[in-house]
């Protein structure tokens, strides 16, 4: 758990300075209709991260608790199309730096336990997964290299 806690404070340290570059103007950029613009695509990190916050901890005391979420009623719900690109930024910074602190104080014995979400995952493997998941919509955002994400 302590190396997935490090990527994710090495991804928070390298791309929140990017994030805070992007212009208001490309942020709210829809792409096509039904498509998320970028500061939807950030927002959608922020639900991303809330439901493995809970996956990390609610996985350690209840027998592979089921916590799934409706991605794009989220999104809509929150209305991140319309919320201050600044504070979108911090909260995206701050949760992430909440987990990682939730990761390191996971005990070993219990990186194993699951959680089911569309399979069973292990705790370990959730916090491996949203990494990927993370730098892959990070580069959408940042118009980086594609990252590949199943």
């Amino acid at each position: 758990m302590k190396d997935s806690a490090e990527a994710l404070e090495k991804i928070i340290v390298s791309y929140a300075p990017l994030l805070k570059q992007v212009t208001e103007e490309e942020f709210v950029l829809t792409p096509a209709p039904g498509k998320w613009s970028k500061k939807e695509i950030l927002g959608h990190l922020v639900d991303s991260i809330q439901n493995n916050i809970r996956r990390f901890i609610v996985a350690q005391y209840e027998e592979q608790p089921h916590i799934v979420y409706a991605q794009d009623y989220w999104v809509a719900s929150a209305g991140y199309q319309y919320y201050d690109t600044n504070d979108l930024i911090a909260l995206w910074i701050l949760l992430n730096r909440h987990a990682c602190v939730i990761l390191k104080n996971i005990p070993d014995e219990f990186e194993k336990k699951e959680c089911l979400t569309e399979a069973p995952h292990s705790i370990e493997w959730l916090a491996e997964d949203y990494n990927k998941h993370l730098l892959h919509h990070l580069h959408q955002i940042l118009n980086l290299e594609s990252i590949p994400y199943p």
